[in-house]
């Protein structure tokens, strides 16, 4: 006769066994995360790689900027060695600039075309699944995965930036390199052109052609902002009266200002301005090009200039525009795709 020194083991109740796993996705996130699992990795794997490079790099930098002393620190006094540091910085801006293109040809281009082209879409929403659940979910998991990946990406990159920023001029704020791809810039513009591939992709209904479609539509958006992105600063100017002749000195603009406009103008005593070129073509003499600026009241000179102050403002502000713009793209997808997607 046998005994039992411990009951024998019973299966566990269906609500306690569940509990101690982790969830696991099911339904269409399931089928989206599957579907989709090649780009979201390789998504993934760059963020990494980009993250590890930033940091080894900015290591780099502050190492040679602790050589330094602090008067060689000063605004516009770095040696020339550090030109191979800036190089490096704006190049990996520059690299970094290319996430918009990327999210919008290679994550949003094909996420609904492709299932539109195979036939996915029809199977899944002949299902107990809805248009609008399988379009949602399809829209929110990779726009997740996006705006995580582009916050960390801009966060370090703005970490690497910020000490140097307004040390050189040879890093200028108002270009896209540094502009697109700090605070909230990236996100806004990766969701932008995500977007715009996801109604295109829903549209065309070929992946392909799609992704060639997005691909131009994304140089087109980057041209336009490009010309309008100054455009929500609010520019300065700083002017000097102590003459204009020889000996005079120019205004000095604010560490990390970027001077705008056609250069310097001749200030007047009313207030107004001339450009530069002003009676320069009176005479070769001196003695007559100085009479001239005198009857016209020169008493100086002005500069105009956006201040890095107001970076953050113009950046969320632009956000602001992007992300208005797609989140009506987005509801277009939404409320197109629920009546004639199929």
């Amino acid at each position: 006769m046998t005994t039992l020194t411990r009951d024998p083991v019973r299966p566990a109740p269906r609500g306690r066994a569940r509990s101690g796993r982790i969830p696991r996705l099911g339904g269409p996130a399931w089928l989206v995360r599957r579907q989709h699992r090649a780009a979201f990795w390789t998504l993934i794997a760059l963020t990494i790689l980009c993250v590890i490079a930033m940091v080894i790099l900015r290591g780099q930098m502050m190492d040679y900027l602790d050589t330094l002393g602090s008067s060689q620190r000063k605004s516009g006094s770095l040696p020339a060695d550090f030109e191979k540091y800036s190089d490096r910085l704006a190049s990996f801006g520059g690299y970094l600039g290319y996430l918009p293109v990327l999210a919008g040809v290679f994550l949003g281009a094909p996420l609904i075309a492709g299932d539109l082209e195979t036939g996915t879409a029809k199977l899944v929403t002949s299902q107990s699944v809805s248009r609008l659940r399988w379009l949602t979910t399809k829209l929110a998991i990779p726009a997740a995965l996006l705006v995580l990946s582009a916050a960390v990406l801009a966060a370090v990159f703005s970490w690497w930036w910020h000490p140097v920023k307004t040390l050189t001029g040879q890093l200028e704020w108002t270009s896209g390199t540094f502009f697109d791809v700090t605070g909230i810039m990236p996100v806004a513009y990766a969701l932008l052109t995500f977007s715009v591939g996801a109604a295109v992709g829903m549209l065309l209904r070929r992946t392909l052609v799609s992704m060639v479609v997005t691909l131009g539509i994304v140089v087109a958006i980057g041209v336009v902002w490009d010309r309008f992105r100054l455009d929500l600063g609010h520019i300065l100017s700083v002017s000097t009266d102590k003459g204009v002749g020889p000996g005079a000195r120019l205004p000095k603009l604010p560490a990390g200002a970027i001077q705008q406009g056609q250069g310097t103008y001749f200030l007047t005593s009313s207030g107004g301005r001339l450009d530069w070129t002003t009676c320069l073509g009176t005479s070769d003499d001196s003695k007559a090009h100085t009479a001239c600026l005198e009857s016209k009241h020169v008493i100086g000179w002005s500069m105009d200039y956006l201040p890095i102050s107001q970076m953050h403002t113009m950046q969320w502000l632009g956000a602001g525009i992007m992300l208005t713009v797609t989140a009506a793209i987005a509801a277009f997808v939404i409320l197109w795709g629920r009546k004639r997607l199929l």
